[in-house]
Formats: structure tokens, C-alpha cells, sequence
């Protein structure tokens, strides 16, 4: 099945080289170009795509902006959003992901980790830069840890292990590496964490996981 996406980016060479990266996968689709925030915001709820990639500062509206309107917890039919910038900023970060975001990646991920962000929010699960991730904890760990929430199934002893994995910042073709499992294994061990644990996105996951002393 085809993956309907919306690219939004304020500079033209930038988007032009998203749509040209794109555009080299059969399974994935533009079906439309932003240069703005605004415009970003009419295309996806005119277009309906499977995923809106959209960088975080724009005209208009900024990416977070965007997502939350057509993402966010009040949006009653969410469109899965993939955001990517050149800004390396904890702040743009938790924003995104506060706002809906199922994805979040620097501009330098490079193409193999881009695809796979878009096939990941289109799946309904998330994909955020391990780098990201790893400097999120990094972070999260000069806080107090907050009381854990008690998971609402016991995790068994493979979600355990995915669990420190994904801690650690790995991506879930890493994960699928390490434990000799398929993707398609991992990606269920991430859903199923996500939800017994209540976590919306892989920081979360990875921020109990530092919150009760697995990593």
C-alpha cells in the first residue's frame, strides 16, 4: 500500500531534496509541497495524508503549531506527523511530541532513517533519532526521577529487553539485530510497551525505563 505524504519546508532546496528522496520509493507517494505553516496546515486537512513531514520553524505557523492542530490530543481524527529539522533543541523536541508528533529527526538522519520514520507514524508507531533520544535522557537524568507508574500488565522478560534497547536510543532495526527477531517482532514488543506502560512515543518508554533503574 501506497504512503500519501505532505512535505513542508520553508527553504526550497530542502524540500525539493525531501521530495527528491521520497520520490525514490515506490511505496511512498508526495501528494503535496508547503513552504509555509499555514499552507502546511490547508494541504493536510484539504489532502488527509497518511504522514505530514514538516519541519519545525516555519512562516505562519512553526511545525509544533501544525502538529498540535491536526495531531493533538483535541484533534478528534489525527494525522500522523513526522517532524525534521536542522535544530538540535530539547525544547523543539518535547514540543513536537507534547504536540502529537510520532516522529522526530535532525536533517542529517540520512534517507534509510527518513523512510523509515514515515513508515513508522503510517503504522501508528513512532520513531524518534537515537541521538535524540540519548541526549533526552542525558537530560531527564540531572531531574529527581518521578514515582513510576506501575505498568498495567507485568512486562514479560523480551519486553524487558527491548525495553533497556530502546532506552539506550536503539532504532528497532538495532533491536531486531541484537535479539535476532524480526522488525515486525520488535515493533509489537515497542506497541505492546507503549501500552502497558501509557508512553505515547520511545522517550517516554525510555524515560521509565531510567525511572525504575533498568538501564
Amino acid at each position: 500500500m501506497t504512503i500519501r505524504v505532505v512535505v513542508a519546508d520553508d527553504q526550497d532546496l530542502v524540500r525539493a531534496g525531501l521530495v527528491m528522496i521520497l520520490g525514490a520509493y515506490p511505496a511512498l507517494e508526495v501528494v503535496g509541497e508547503a513552504a509555509d505553516g499555514i499552507q502546511a496546515l490547508d494541504l493536510t486537512r484539504r489532502l488527509r495524508p497518511d504522514v505530514l513531514l514538516v519541519d519545525i520553524r516555519m512562516p505562519g505557523l512553526d511545525g509544533v503549531e501544525v502538529t498540535r492542530r491536526v495531531a493533538g490530543p483535541d484533534v478528534t481524527d489525527p494525522i500522523a506527523v513526522v517532524v525534521i529539522t536542522t535544530f538540535d533543541l530539547d525544547e523543539y523536541v518535547l514540543g513536537a511530541l507534547r504536540a502529537g508528533a510520532r516522529g522526530f529527526l535532525l536533517k542529517d538522519a540520512g534517507p534509510e532513517l527518513l523512510v523509515q520514520a514515515i513508515h513508522a507514524a503510517a503504522a501508528g508507531d513512532a520513531l524518534i533519532a537515537p541521538n535524540v533520544t540519548r541526549r533526552l535522557l542525558a537530560t531527564f537524568a540531572d531531574r529527581a526521577p518521578a514515582a513510576p507508574v506501575q505498568p498495567i500488565d507485568p512486562l514479560t522478560e523480551r519486553e524487558e529487553e527491548v525495553l533497556v534497547l530502546v532506552a539506550r536510543g536503539w532504532t528497532n532495526a538495532e533491536i531486531a539485530r541484537e535479539l535476532y527477531v524480526s522488525l515486525s517482532t520488535v515493533k509489537s514488543h515497542v506497541a505492546s510497551l507503549m501500552a502497558k506502560l501509557g508512553a505515547r512515543n520511545r522517550v517516554e518508554i525510555a524515560m521509565w525505563a531510567y525511572d525504575t533503574k533498568r538501564t
